[in-house]
């Protein structure tokens, strides 16, 4: 069974279970040990083939949990597709998911890596998730502080790696009164170009997709995995040096002592945007992404990423982190 990957790598599996309860989930591990858990197959390289048994996660649903005049609190089943998801709750008129369009994936792995974009991360909309422990197999309900939530990293990354599968995730929506993120350069200009002063979170929704469309591929057409590197993280002073010798140097404050740099800017300005060796490469128009032209490997890949990591150390002294989990 060829397992299904946004990378469009050719990687198999010896055994390969469809997950489609929480029952079928309970009994698959404790028949199977150490198993491999699989979402939407995005954020993932794989470089070689699967020996453990591939527990894919489909379980669908959408409910509503609770809700009053200003908030609904909707739950959500792992196996239901993201970006439909998003534009479900859109749909219904809620706030709160509009910057988090267009990213690929399942609504089960989003607090495992705390996805974030344009300036929202699942850390800002989710309530809580629930999870079943691979070797209890007891169910257990993680609230938003009981995540331990960082940048791309979460209690599932860290600690707790390898332990959990999760199964639901319950988010806390607006239902008015929503407070939209629209601080981002890129969104500005289409805001002004549509003439909206005061969007809708579908209108701002439409926006982030439309940015996303112009510059990231579509794997089903380029096998990607979206952004592939971290934006790193620095002191200011190494900022303020940087900056003499790289005036155009972008950053995002992150407190008084870092900021973060794009890993985009530094990847493109080291030369390495279009960069192809094979059919691995990184992209033309967004360097953060790093793409399959048809038939690479998982390893060439990986050799494209290494490079890219050693170049940018190279000139700039940054060590670029890898936001893709590689198997």
């Amino acid at each position: 069974m060829q397992i299904p990957n946004t990378f469009n790598i050719n990687v198999k599996a010896n055994i390969y279970l469809p997950i489609h309860s929480e029952e079928a989930l309970v009994e698959a591990l404790q028949q199977h040990k150490n198993p491999f858990v699989l979402g939407g197959g995005s954020n993932m390289l794989l470089t070689q083939d699967i020996t453990q048994p591939v527990l894919h996660i489909l379980l669908k649903g959408i409910s509503i949990v609770k809700e009053n005049n200003d908030n609904v609190w909707i739950k959500a089943q792992a196996g239901e597709n993201w970006h439909q998801f998003v534009q479900y709750t859109l749909s219904q008129g809620y706030g709160g998911l509009e910057n988090l369009s267009l990213i690929y994936g399942n609504v089960g792995t989003t607090p495992v890596q705390n996805i974030g974009a344009y300036g929202v991360e699942i850390k800002d909309v989710m309530e809580s998730c629930e999870a079943i422990n691979i070797h209890s197999l007891q169910k257990r309900n993680f609230t938003n502080a009981e995540c331990s939530f960082g940048y791309r990293e979460s209690i599932f990354k860290g600690k707790e790696k390898g332990n959990y599968i999760i199964t639901a995730v319950t988010f806390k929506l607006t239902k008015r009164n929503h407070l939209l993120h629209t601080e981002y350069g890129a969104i500005q200009q289409l805001l002004a170009e549509r003439r909206l002063s005061s969007p809708t979170p579908k209108q701002l929704s439409e926006i982030v997709i439309s940015i996303r469309q112009s510059k990231l591929p579509n794997p089903d057409t380029l096998g990607n995995c979206g952004s592939f590197f971290k934006n790193p993280i620095i002191s200011k002073t190494n900022y303020e040096e940087l900056k003499i010798q790289y005036p155009d140097i972008p950053s995002y404050s992150i407190d008084e002592t870092q900021v973060k740099v794009p890993a985009g800017w530094l990847i493109d300005r080291a030369g390495l945007k279009g960069y192809r060796k094979g059919d691995a490469g990184v992209h033309n128009l967004q360097a953060l992404v790093l793409v399959n032209y048809g038939k690479a490997t998982g390893k060439e890949i990986l050799a494209v990423a290494h490079y890219v990591q050693a170049t940018v150390l190279k000139q700039f002294g940054i060590t670029l982190e890898f936001e893709v989990n590689i198997f």
